[in-house]
């Protein structure tokens, strides 16, 4: 059975049934990475929508804290729970390793490298989700989870120390989401992640300058 809609109820199910209580990692992020997606597929009609869609909505099926010993082994674990649960249900076999290899390969911590063109346009749109505006409200969302403060104090930009994220929510821009346009693997997702980005270093320099105005002197 290759219908789309039928797949993405019985995806949404289960992930309700495996939820959290990470809001940065919630329905809404299942449902906007699988939205990206498709506007990635606009410009890759060669790729399997529904491999597509079951890899967004089950990406996070198990999902570690970014602070767990275990965290870059999140996308394994949830790529082979994916897999017993789709076959159990009768999932197409000939487009289970594709689903299950798309959503072992989205994880930035598993580092993992994407070999289909499925895989790409998911690893590129959930990484999209951590850009921009609700990329930038997720940054300081799970940084409060961890108890990281806002900023250093007294070098919000880190000219004179070392960057560290899981101190300062600020300096992830930088460390991370800074570096996530390029290793987009498609050309749309390079494109919207850098338009995305843009708009972060937008925010750091507001924030720079309400944070310690002698830091923009």
């Amino acid at each position: 059975m290759h219908d789309l809609s039928h797949w993405q109820a019985f995806c949404l199910t289960l992930v309700q049934q495996q939820q959290g209580d990470d809001g940065a990692h919630d329905l809404n992020h299942l449902g906007r990475v699988w939205r990206t997606a498709r506007q990635l597929l606009q410009h890759h009609p060669e790729a399997r929508p529904l491999v597509v869609m079951v890899a967004c909505h089950l990406h996070d099926l198990v999902n570690l804290p970014k602070n767990h010993a275990d965290r870059a082994q999140a996308s394994r674990l949830a790529a082979a729970l994916a897999r017993e649960r789709l076959a159990a249900a009768g999932f197409d076999p000939t487009l289970l390793d594709a689903v299950v290899h798309a959503i072992e390969a989205h994880s930035f911590s598993a580092n993992i490298a994407p070999r289909t063109l499925e895989a790409m346009i998911v690893q590129d749109a959930d990484r999209l989700d951590a850009l921009g505006a609700v990329g930038l409200a997720r940054l300081f969302y799970t940084a409060g989870r961890m108890n990281s403060a806002l900023a250093a104090p007294d070098d919000v930009l880190g000219t004179a120390r070392a960057l560290d994220d899981r101190a300062y929510a600020l300096d992830h821009i930088a460390v991370k989401l800074a570096q996530l346009p390029d290793s987009m693997q498609t050309e749309a997702g390079r494109a919207l992640g850098r338009q995305r980005l843009a708009w972060l270093y937008q925010f750091r320099e507001q924030f720079v300058a309400e944070w310690d105005d002698s830091a923009t002197r």
